[in-house]
């Protein structure tokens, strides 16, 4: 009976201790979600096409719900800074969206529409009180002309703190690049708020200035438990992305092309392939688009490698109803994610690895974040690989030449090579890798982690 007073303090103590421990981490928690905040003022804004390059625009940005009227101003780009009295007010067509763990937002997006070809534009967006800034984008070439743009692979991971440097050293070695192509998992949890918050911060005012192409990855899907645990698309996707409308029943704004100056981008849905069956309608969909093409080059980006480069990984849907279309048609470029490492290389429909003379798609995974897998050993289809090093890809783009350049975050040159075309849309492949020595873990094969999570 002596003790039984002290043990009631102890656990009082014990539990006041717990208490205040639940209520810090609670409030650590928030400090994310906090930052990324609502207001009227505009953010999130991002640069997308709905349409042809040479004469729209789209633009989509983030308010809070009270501003229910939001209107995009335009302009040609001058030196004066008088740009109001020159612009043009269009609105904006806005969407209510309860977004997890912040409640209600509107996401506004306006089409740019009748605008000139080769041409520098001055735009902002607001509701006629809390303007943004103004950005600057220029409108495509009608005409096949020069240009470059970069592509990730996954960022995914640490995106405000690590991810950050991969974006911004893009920008600083290829500053007019004309779009920036995102292969998938551009998040971890499909639905966080906060995560979508650090991708927007690590992007910044470049996402205003230079249109994105993303592809959807098996993180921008989530298991709905309401409904059997379907696999569904981000809530945001759609919201925060004005993307082209033309694909598959059901893959609207996921399953999309866009030709730029001599080249047509197309984005397929993997996830949707790989995890939910619908391979063959996209293949259907795909040989139409690359049959009745008349750009001199074609690139496709999608998420899920067609020739995996991690340990563990396998994606035959890919080679069974696209690869041989690729084949076919003369694609030129493949560009994917997912496994977390670099790989590249040509690979034929017999299996023939190719590096001399002629060649077929160039075949490239990569990874911009800071999560990493493990080569593996077997996968023999790699001209050049890398482990555990984040990158970047600066694609020029000429008549009859492909440039392509995979630089480190620090800015050095990793991987190269040259495309050049020949008759029948094929490729003469003219290897420039770098000499510097190949990245590879330093971890042994049993100890390193083999990819394990799931399409």
């Amino acid at each position: 009976m002596k003790s039984y007073p002290f043990f009631r303090i102890r656990t009082l103590v014990a539990g006041a201790l717990l208490l205040a421990l639940a209520v810090l981490l609670a409030a650590q928690t928030a400090v994310p979600d906090d930052r990324y905040r609502l207001s009227r003022v505009p953010d999130r804004i991002i640069l997308t096409w709905s349409g042809d390059p040479a004469s729209t625009q789209a633009v989509t940005w983030r308010t809070d719900a009270s501003v229910h009227s939001a209107v995009a101003q335009i302009a040609l780009a001058d030196a004066h800074p008088d740009i109001e009295s020159a612009a043009r007010t269009i609105q904006a067509r806005t969407t209510l969206l309860d977004v997890e763990d912040v409640g209600l937002t509107h996401r506004h997006s306006v089409g740019f529409t009748g605008l000139a070809p080769s041409t520098l534009y001055a735009y902002r967006v607001g509701d006629g009180e809390q303007w943004s800034e103004w950005f600057h984008f220029s409108t495509a070439s009608r005409e096949p002309e020069p240009f470059s743009f970069i592509y990730f692979g996954d960022a995914q991971n640490d995106i405000r703190s690590k991810w950050s440097r991969a974006i911004r050293a893009a920008y600083s070695d290829a500053p007019k690049a004309s779009f920036m192509i995102h292969a998938g998992d551009l998040v971890n949890r499909a639905n966080r708020d906060v995560e979508w918050g650090e991708w927007f911060e690590a992007g910044g005012w470049l996402n205003g200035m230079i249109p994105s192409i993303p592809a959807a990855g098996n993180h921008e899907y989530w298991n709905d438990e309401r409904n059997g645990n379907a696999r569904r698309l981000s809530t945001q996707w759609r919201p925060q992305f004005t993307l082209p409308n033309h694909g598959p029943e059901g893959l609207e704004e996921t399953v999309y092309y866009i030709d730029y100056q001599g080249a047509r981008i197309i984005v397929l849905n993997s996830m949707e392939a790989v995890g939910m069956g619908r391979a063959e309608d996209q293949a259907r969909w795909l040989e139409g688009v690359l049959r009745d093409n008349p750009n001199r080059w074609t690139i496709v980006t999608f998420h899920h490698p067609v020739f995996s480069v991690a340990r563990g990984r396998d994606n035959p849907a890919l080679r069974e109803h696209w690869q041989p279309l690729f084949e076919r048609y003369g694609v030129d470029l493949v560009l994917q994610g997912h496994d977390h490492t670099y790989g590249r290389g040509t690979n034929l429909m017999q299996g023939t690895t190719v590096r001399d003379g002629e060649a077929g798609p160039m075949y490239v995974v990569s990874v911009s974040g800071p999560k990493m897998y493990r080569i593996d050993a077997g996968a023999e289809w790699m001209d050049r690989l890398a482990e555990d090093t984040q990158l970047y890809q600066i694609i020029h783009v000429e008549h009859d030449k492909l440039l392509f350049e995979a630089r480190t975050v620090t800015g050095e040159l990793y991987d190269g090579f040259e495309l050049v075309k020949l008759e029948n849309r094929r490729n003469r492949l003219v290897d420039q890798m770098a000499g510097t020595p190949e990245r590879r873990q330093n971890l042994p094969a049993a100890a390193a982690p083999a990819a394990s999570e799931t399409p």
